[in-house]
């Protein structure tokens, strides 16, 4: 976590998910997508990643990465619309969001197939190979990940998966960050951690700057998936030795099951 030294006071560790197939769609416009050469050319320049076993096909490429089997396969049509509907108002990190994806034409499936590796393993490698389509390809826009309900746009995936060249962790391209501001007050709330075998998490109703409250969230998230730590009903967290925010696990209010409250 870079400059945080066990920044929180309690841990309990368990088995993160695994097996599981993870998944994503760059989408583009017009005519042409993707070279298959380019993304192969740059996933091993730029991020100096071993690619073998290529094999293609007209509208497949498959190849290995660390052991991991990645299989690009394009779709020449778009996603439909009516999988967006409900995302568009709350895709805060894409402002024309709507605009622009409701005139793409086509888009690519880029799967990594369920291994015995770890789910951090798998989405790092994703975020790579989703980041060298999108820089290698002048027609690609951005990036649905579905199991997030993320939509990411092109500048802003590729920026934030360089991260990965420093060794931190582009959580915001794995997890969607939910922001309510109700008034003096401000809620988050977590989709996507069940990904990495974790709860959602939760914070209601914090007299807290909401940039400061996301900053804290996202710095919990980066940490829980850094160090594969599963956090627990009536523990506490905190940044500092002297921070002990308490830990609950009800129903959720934003989400659909239970979740973990942060008592910000």
């Amino acid at each position: 976590m870079g400059i945080f030294k066990n920044p929180f006071g309690k841990k309990n560790k368990k088995p993160e998910q695994k097996g599981q197939l993870v998944l994503s769609m760059p989408m583009f416009q017009g005519d042409s997508s993707y070279s298959a050469d380019k993304v192969i050319q740059d996933l091993q320049s730029y991020w100096g990643l071993k690619v073998d076993e290529i094999e293609h096909s007209d509208t497949t490429i498959s190849f290995n990465i660390d052991g991991e089997v990645i299989v690009i396969g394009l779709i020449p049509a778009p996603i439909p619309d009516e999988e967006f509907e409900s995302m568009y108002s709350y895709s805060y990190l894409w402002e024309d969001a709507e605009q622009e994806i409701k005139e793409h034409t086509q888009h690519a499936i880029v799967s990594i197939l369920g291994s015995s590796t770890s789910a951090l393993k798998r989405y790092s490698i994703l975020s790579k190979v989703n980041a060298s389509i999108l820089r290698t390809s002048e027609t690609a826009i951005g990036v649905y990940q579905g199991a997030s309900t993320l939509l990411l746009p092109k500048d802003f995936y590729i920026d934030l998966a360089d991260l990965l060249l420093e060794d931190l962790l582009p959580v915001q391209l794995w997890v969607y960050i939910g922001i309510i501001n109700n008034n003096d007050k401000t809620g988050l709330y977590t989709y996507g951690m069940k990904e990495f075998g974790k709860s959602e998490i939760e914070i209601i109703d914090t007299s807290m700057e909401s940039d400061d409250a996301y900053v804290f969230l996202l710095t919990v998230l980066q940490y829980i998936i850094e160090q594969d730590v599963t956090l627990e009903h009536g523990e506490t967290i905190g940044l500092t030795e002297d921070q002990k925010i308490k830990i609950t696990e009800s129903k959720a209010i934003y989400l659909d099951g239970n979740s973990l409250k942060l008592e910000l």
